[in-house]
This record gives structure tokens, sequence and C-alpha cells, in this order.
């Protein structure tokens, strides 16, 4: 890989200090892996989207531009040592409940399975999924987080997937989840609703009120194998005809404005199974700047 250049008019996303009791966005490395059902060198990833960002400005264009590092407060608190496994999420747990004080802690995974104790540890009441699977399988893995989830207490009538596809889920999980009450919005519904209308709805429902605004407490949970697999060959389980790049960046910023998002994770890239362009990771690192830029644009 080339150098980057240097620039001083053109500053670059990442490196950014340990966390401080003032930080306003908090990135937090989760590479879990061990459980995946297929498989995976996503403990890789975190360390990946972080160089990526280097290659991004963190300027949003607005107008007026608006430099995410001038207008927010953004820490690293490094990754999680080994957190898979029960001991690993207990691990999660903590690190994610010692960050309370950011109003949005970003979880960098790893796979799936990270979901399930970042969730917990930030003390979400909510969850939103942007992913091409119900994640309720059985058991512990990365196509159970969701399940796990309900299975601890979580509501599964503030659950909201958006972007479920056919033909990569079964009729069994499809029952389970209409069974449990989820609300699912698959990727042909949201292409015919519109980006807008199908972020007003799920943050309504996550936020536990169904008739007006949300009401907080939701983790967000960006698969990125929601997306088409020609901009996430790093995701094992994408498929053609998922969303474009712009789409779930679009979805990911504008529930980000939300308040009542405190947690975010992003998961499922594979860094060693990319092209070789690095359009999958890269994809990932616009996440964490989309997410960046929906707290900026907060209320």
């Amino acid at each position: 890989m080339s150098a980057l250049s240097v620039d001083p008019l053109w500053p670059r996303a990442g490196d950014w200090p340990p966390p401080s009791s003032h930080a306003d966005a908090v990135i937090l490395g989760v590479p879990a892996h061990e459980t995946s059902l297929s498989p995976t060198g996503a403990s890789e990833t975190p360390a990946a989207v972080r160089a990526a960002l280097r290659r991004f400005s963190p300027t949003v264009l607005g107008p007026p531009p608006v430099d995410l590092n001038h207008v927010l407060r953004i820490a690293d608190a490094g990754d999680v040592a080994d957190p898979d496994g029960l001991e690993g999420e207990a691990r999660v747990r903590t690190a994610v409940s010692q960050l309370d004080a950011a109003r949005l802690v970003i979880a960098l995974g790893g796979d799936n399975s990270a979901t399930y104790a970042v969730a917990q540890g930030r003390g979400a009441r909510g969850l939103i999924t942007l992913d091409a699977h119900f994640d309720l399988r059985d058991g512990a893995s990365n196509g159970s987080p969701v399940r796990r989830l309900i299975a601890d207490g979580l509501d599964p009538r503030r659950i909201v997937q958006i972007g479920i596809a056919d033909f990569a889920n079964s009729a069994a999980y499809a029952r389970r989840a209409d069974d449990a009450g989820i609300t699912v919005i698959a990727i042909d519904e949201v292409r015919r609703r519109g980006i807008d209308d199908v972020v007003a709805e799920a943050l309504r429902i996550a936020g536990g009120d169904r008739q007006g605004a949300a009401t907080g407490g939701i983790h967000l949970d960006i698969d990125v194998d929601v997306c088409d697999r020609s901009v996430a060959p790093g995701c094992p389980a994408s498929v053609p005809g998922g969303l474009a790049a712009w789409e779930l960046r679009a979805l990911v910023r504008g529930l980000s404005r939300d308040p009542g998002v405190t947690s975010a994770d992003i998961v499922e890239v594979d860094a060693t199974a990319d092209a070789a362009d690095g359009r999958t990771v890269r994809l990932a690192a616009l996440c964490v700047l989309e997410l960046l830029a929906g707290l900026a644009e907060r209320p």
C-alpha cells in the first residue's frame, strides 16, 4: 500500500485518542469470530477499519461544511481482548458499560455474535438490525444474537429487522420472527417505501412507541452482508441483490440522527476475504463516519 499524502488542509479521519469522561462517541473493537457459522477472519477487521478510516476526511459537506473532529469529541477505546465465549462476552459487557458517559458507542466487529454482548452492555431496550438474516438460530453463534437477546428479556415488539432477504433465510425462522412479534421490513419493502419512511417507523417501534416519537435505548446492528455482494465481497453471507452502498449509508445516517440510538455495531466483514481494493472494509469505515455524522446532526 502506498503512503497516504500529507496535506494540512485535508485532515484525515481516525487516530482518535483514548476516551475521557467528555467523549461524545467512542469506538470499541470487538473482534469476535470463534462461533461463526462460516470460516472467517473477522478478528482482523477492527484494525483494518481503523486503517481504512485514514483514507477518508472527517468532513460532511453540508452546506455549510462540518469537520466532525471539530464538532464532536471522538475517542477510541481499543479492542476487547478475546471477546468470544461466556467469559469474553462478560468482558465486552463490562467494556461497553464503562463507556456510559458517551452519547454513542460504536463497536467494530468481528462477526455478528458481538451484537449480543454489546447491546446488553449498553442496556439496550430496543434493537434495529440492518441485515439480510433474522439471526434467530438456536445455540450461540453469529446466527443467534437476536434470539439470545430475546431469551434474556429484550421485548421482541421493540425489534425491527430491515433488509431481510429472500433466499437467505428459512421459513421456520421467518415464522419464529412473526410469532415473536418482530417487525420485519424486507429489502423489497425498503425500496418500495423509501428510506425516510422506513427509518421513521423503525425508530418509533424500537424506541417503544408505535404511535409517537422514539424514547431511547436503541442498539443499531449494522450487518454489512445486507449489501449487494458486488459492494460487500468481504462478507461471507452477502448475496447479489442486496442493498447498494448508498442505501446502507443513508439508513445508517438516518437512524443515527435520533438521540434514542445509543450504541451500534458494524459486523460480519472479513477483512482477510475482501476484494483487492478493500471495498468492504472501506464501506464499514464509511458506516463509522455516517454514524458520527448522524450524531453531529442530532437536535
